[in-house]
């Protein structure tokens, strides 16, 4: 039988894991993320971003597993009901296995659409949760065990402490930012752990409304932080330029592949980052019999990319519009119309003499990334929820939240070819225009942008 286990972590030091935990961890299903990467492909731009979704899978269980105990000792468990607290193992394990279900190259798989992915990685853990070794230890804490950690992993349990595990203050996002921040090198990730965790309460919006994780009012300097983290990390780490190159390289090396027949959608769930590049390889190679494919071909375009990938030859940005420069609100179409974005990146790569599928315009987001939905307990007792409408008196956190947000997105087009960079005018017309109008200009003759 499995026993309890310490593990050294580089974050938090020993992270002591439960028998139920360490038999899972021993499971071929978990020991595949020590092959994905936290960060994908930003390893390209910061050289020691190599750790792994195994590792702040037992971050966020330990955040998690301390989160309890500190409900436990401030008597804020003492009101759940008996069911309740007879799942609480479930939710240190759901804490555990949230990532399970990660795609190789972790975020960046899943910037392809629907049409590409089977599903999402939080709908994808449930394959993972029924494999044997997992399904049976879920099944020692009840039949319904697996049901519950796939409702709490995709935040729609009613279980009092989901918000530790989905929501505006799940742990995963207090692991990732210091996590990605000591890996990086970066000083962005400075969340105040101990001030949030300690100010984590439950309470009820009104008398008879469930119980749901909340702070108090000692936590909101904290909160800040986690706002202020985000924000630099996006800026400074996520969406930094080269490592937007080398996501759009990689989506379009993954598009290319599925769309040529060298991977299957069926093939995107479950290999490592590197067993993913290697089958790409070796079917380029099987379906070329060793000789260079034709650059122009399909197969050829996919032996390309593959290359700039592996050998770190990314696009480079010709354009590049910040917030201050971009609306508030954007025209939908950007976002909304994949054919319409498309259609450009062809015209600018006719119009400046590129390859087709040599543009790309990239407009990264995550929807969500900075609102704010968490009960707020003020030192008179009374209970506020910190929404899209603020709280009069306070900092107004999801106001900020999206002011960030906003700064922090930058619309590029990455070409591959010498073209130098353009004047960014033209196309900031165009994103400021409505559809139709985009859909006129390229029905029409004239330059996009000269």
């Amino acid at each position: 039988m499995t026993r309890t286990r310490t593990i050294r972590d580089p974050l938090w030091g020993n992270i002591r894991v439960e028998p139920d935990a360490a038999t899972i961890l021993d499971s071929a299903e978990f020991q595949r993320l020590r092959g994905v990467k936290q960060l994908g492909l930003a390893h390209l731009v910061y050289p020691g971003a190599v750790h792994s979704r195994f590792l702040h899978a037992l971050g966020v269980y330990h955040l998690v597993s301390r989160a309890i105990q500190t409900l436990e000792a401030d008597g804020a468990l003492d009101g759940l009901e008996a069911h309740e607290r007879a799942a609480l193992p479930v939710v240190r394990l759901a804490a555990l296995l949230h990532d399970v279900g990660h795609y190789p190259f972790s975020h960046a798989m899943e910037e392809l659409g629907p049409e590409s992915i089977p599903r999402h990685h939080e709908e994808m853990a449930g394959r993972f949760l029924e494999s044997p070794p997992i399904r049976t230890v879920l099944e020692t804490h009840g039949s319904d065990a697996i049901e519950g950690i796939g409702a709490l992993i995709q935040g729609r349990s009613a279980h009092p402490l989901q918000g530790l595990v989905a929501g505006s203050l799940d742990l995963d996002k207090i692991d990732y930012l210091r996590r990605d921040s000591l890996f990086c090198g970066v000083p962005y990730g400075a969340v105040d752990v101990d001030r949030l965790i300690d100010a984590l309460t439950l309470a009820r919006e009104t008398p008879t409304g469930p119980l749901e994780i909340a702070v108090t009012e000692k936590g909101l300097s904290a909160l800040e932080t986690l706002l202020f983290s985000k924000y630099q990390m996006f800026r400074n780490v996520y969406w930094h330029h080269a490592v937007r190159a080398a996501t759009v390289t990689f989506r379009r090396l993954i598009e290319t592949a599925l769309a040529s027949g060298l991977l299957a959608r069926d093939d995107l769930a479950g290999p490592t980052d590197e067993e993913l590049l290697a089958t790409i390889a070796h079917r380029i190679e099987r379906t070329t019999g060793g000789v260079s494919p034709d650059p122009a071909s399909s197969t050829g375009h996919a032996a390309v990319l593959l290359d700039a990938l592996t050998k770190r030859r990314l696009p480079t940005r010709v354009i590049e519009l910040f917030g201050d420069s971009l609306p508030d609100r954007a025209s939908s179409w950007i976002a909304d119309r994949e054919d319409l974005v498309v259609s450009l990146e062809d015209r600018l790569a006719a119009e400046w003499g590129l390859a087709r599928g040599s543009v790309v315009v990239d407009y990264p987001g995550s929807h969500g990334m900075m609102e704010l939905n968490l009960l707020l307990v003020r030192r008179d007792g009374r209970i506020q929820r910190l929404t899209a409408r603020g709280a009069r008196g306070l900092i107004d956190l999801p106001l900020l939240g999206r002011s960030l947000y906003h700064s922090a997105r930058v619309l590029r087009v990455f070409a591959r070819g010498d073209i130098g960079h353009r004047d960014p005018a033209p196309l900031l017309a165009l994103i400021e225009a409505s559809s139709r109008d985009v859909e006129d200009r390229l029905a029409s003759a004239e330059p996009l942008l000269p």
